[in-house]
């Protein structure tokens, strides 16, 4: 197997090193010159990668093309053209052009718009993104595209992406230009999504209405074992588990995903992959593709991926870590403080830069996670808490209190890790402890950005940090670009203390689940914005707005669209939950307990029919509590179809998320609360679908 990895790594993507050996040289410039400096392709050489790009996807046995994009549902959207073209008599050439490659035409009406197109509007474009490789599934060629509306208008989510990336490279270069880099004429930002996931059988999967239309348990009490044991993360992945990691790595290798770590996680049946860094955009669609191999590879396996953030009720539920760092052309990361951080100037002021940005626009960040999902573990004891803020460990604590004071950073040495045993390898301790608490922390030459839910498309918060950053660093330069090149040592160190005075309050080295940091952090004026309708408003505040028309990342429509889309499936998610949860009420679960509550009844009566005075107390207690619980459920459910009615008759998309946020989801929790509660009183066998035993424990 390790002998054949370098040979299946990339076979099925149009990488450099194929389109180096398939292209002609003046062609492969030509295109290289465009993917590495942003600038646009010509006909004539689109034409030519396309007759490439055909040739090398139909050796590699593929006959259709598609154009792959991210529209604002959060999954992908792909529509399949043959490259077969009639020539008469009955007869096809496989054909593929430059114009098909550059542009495509899907059906825009039919995707979440915000209210950008109505629905009679139905053209939309996909332009190809060559930044992003095209690559081979299921005898497919998909390349990578943006998606926008007749009109121009981003329908997508990597139009804005793109763009945040463009805007950061560019404010970056200009500040590293101030600081005697010119070399530098290109900044990326480059990320690695951590990925976690539960794996359950799916035969159990397949009986439980609410996995199936919600990716998430409804209902279910606790089995007797959950994660307190604390012996499943990092545990022995069990046979099943293993042979499909196996193959999910060879999946994701063949087209060209960097997967390198995958282990067990911290609760019964969950799981996490982890991949190598790559450039941000490359690294958002990996990420669709993993979480969308991971489904594809679990189900040849008998398995279901559950990959919402909140699957089962009492154990840890899934996040995903955006670990984002920023790489100049000449392959310096500008978050690598080096073995003397107090005297790296380029790092501090970047450094600063993102502290400033996350302080200036938590509230943002915020937004870029909310979803009603993410609500259910953020602040949990299982993910960071809803409050922003940011770890940076003593010793770069340290750097920037002593620039702040004006005083001398006495760096301590390194400290030899003691561990008592001789024969172990002597090896130096980090600088810093880690914080699994914190939402942004710092972690050696990156920051890990921990709020993301599982489902996430990790798009969304890196344009919110690219942006906030490129704004700081806009405002860096502004306030640097005329100063003599004499007199920039102190110009930068004056605007690293004034912007630590200004934004330390958004640093916080400890434990952020504890209800003190709640209290501390309402004193620093950090907002605490719990659930998605709290945060969403955010997103349209002037503050908001001004950010990203003026770095020309989203028009002000294009924000009042997507405010409107997340708020609509705010809203959206919730309904198709009360539904579905009515649904298992009504057809599964109270059947289940009255049919319970009849054999209890027939036993009582058949034991005072025998000996009336035998003692039925026991079986009467159980009938009663049975009998409440039924009468409450039914009460309750009949209150939630009430709450479903008003819920549908609200217009404003705002006030609908709020009622559906303070009343549905109340309601749901009520309902679920009688019924896990009642379930223990019910024998094994007595529920239509399997309980959280089965599903945690049967893979």
């Amino acid at each position: 197997m390790d002998k054949r990895i370098p040979e299946l790594y990339g076979s099925l993507v149009f990488n450099d090193r194929i389109m180096r050996e398939k292209l002609p040289k003046d062609v492969y410039k030509a295109l290289r010159k465009t993917i590495d400096n942003n600038l646009p392709l010509e006909l004539d050489v689109a034409n030519s990668v396309a007759v490439a790009m055909k040739e090398w996807a139909v050796d590699n046995g593929a006959t259709h093309y598609t154009h792959w994009f991210q529209p604002m549902t959060g999954f992908t959207a792909e529509k399949h053209d043959s490259f077969i073209t009639p020539v008469g008599s009955g007869q096809v050439i496989m054909d593929f052009s430059g114009k098909e490659l550059i542009k495509g035409e899907p059906d825009a009406s039919s995707f979440p718009s915000g209210g950008l197109r109505a629905t009679f509007e139905a053209r939309g474009y996909t332009a190809w993104d060559p930044t992003s490789p095209a690559f081979i599934k299921d005898g497919t060629l998909y390349i990578p595209t943006a998606f926008c509306s007749y009109s121009g208008e981003a329908l997508d989510k990597k139009t804005p992406l793109l763009r945040s990336m463009e805007t950061l490279s560019r404010e970056a270069v200009k500040v590293l230009h101030l600081l005697g880099h010119p070399e530098v004429s290109n900044v990326s930002t480059t990320i690695g999504p951590e990925q976690e996931y539960f794996l359950v059988d799916r035969k159990l999967y397949e009986q439980r209405k609410d996995l199936i239309f919600t990716g998430r348990t409804l209902l279910g009490a606790m089995a007797p074992k959950g994660q307190e044991m604390e012996d499943h993360y990092f545990g022995a992945l069990r046979p099943r588990v293993a042979a499909f990691m196996h193959d999910l790595d060879e999946e994701l290798w063949k087209l060209g995903i960097p997967a390198k770590t995958k282990h067990n996680e911290v609760a019964p049946a969950q799981h996490e992959l982890a991949p190598v860094f790559d450039t941000a955009n490359v690294a958002v669609d990996h990420n669709q593709l993993t979480m969308e191999m991971m489904k594809k590879v679990a189900d040849k396996h008998g398995l279901a991926c559950l990959l919402h953030e909140k699957p089962f009720e009492g154990i840890n539920g899934s996040g995903k870590h955006n670990n984002w760092s920023i790489l100049t052309d000449t392959g310096v990361n500008l978050l690598n403080p080096g073995k003397t951080p107090s005297e790296n100037t380029q790092f501090l002021v970047f450094l600063l830069a993102v502290i400033k940005a996350v302080d200036e626009y938590g509230d943002l960040m915020r937004v870029s996670v909310a979803s009603a999902g993410n609500d259910h573990r953020l602040g949990g004891n299982e993910a960071p808490p809803a409050i922003v803020s940011i770890f940076l460990g003593d010793e770069l604590t340290a750097v920037l209190e002593a620039i702040e004071n004006d005083s001398y950073f006495d760096k301590q040495k390194k400290t030899p890790m003691e561990i008592g045993a001789a024969v172990i390898p002597r090896f130096f301790k980090d600088s810093t402890d880690r914080n699994r608490t914190s939402p942004f922390a710092f972690t050696g030459n990156k920051f890990e950005f921990r709020m993301l839910g599982s489902s996430l498309s990790v798009s969304g918060p890196n344009i919110v940090l690219n942006t906030a950053v490129a704004e700081a660093l806009r405002q860096f330069y502004e306030e640097l670009k005329d100063v003599p090149s004499d007199q920039m040592d102190g110009a930068v160190h004056q605007l690293l203390k004034r912007a630590i005075i200004k934004h330390k309050r958004i640093i916080f080295n400890g434990n952020g689940y504890t209800e003190e940091w709640v209290q501390e952090a309402a004193r620093r004026g950090l907002d605490n914005l719990v659930s998605t309708p709290d945060a969403l408003p955010r997103f349209i505040s002037p503050k908001s707005i001004e950010l990203f028309t003026s770095h020309h990342i989203f028009t002000k429509d294009e924000i009042m669209s997507r405010y409107l889309i997340l708020l609509e499936g705010y809203s959206k998610t919730l309904h198709v939950e009360a539904k579905t949860l009515q649904a298992m009420i009504r057809h599964e679960f109270l059947p289940a307990l009255l049919e319970q509550m009849d054999k209890v009844a027939v036993s009582v009566r058949n034991k005072k029919a025998v000996f009336a005075h035998l003692d039925c107390g026991a079986e009467e207690k159980l009938l009663t509590r049975l009998s409440q619980a039924y009468q409450k459920l039914d009460q309750e459910e009949e209150w939630m179809e009430a709450d479903l009615a008003t819920a549908e008759k609200l217009e404003d998309a705002l006030e609908s998320a709020r009622f559906y946020h303070d009343a549905v989801l109340k309601r749901m929790d009520t309902v679920r609360t009688v019924a896990d509660a009642v379930e223990a009183d019910l024998p094994d066998g007595a529920l239509p679908y399997p309980n959280y035993e089965k599903l945690l424990f049967s893979v």
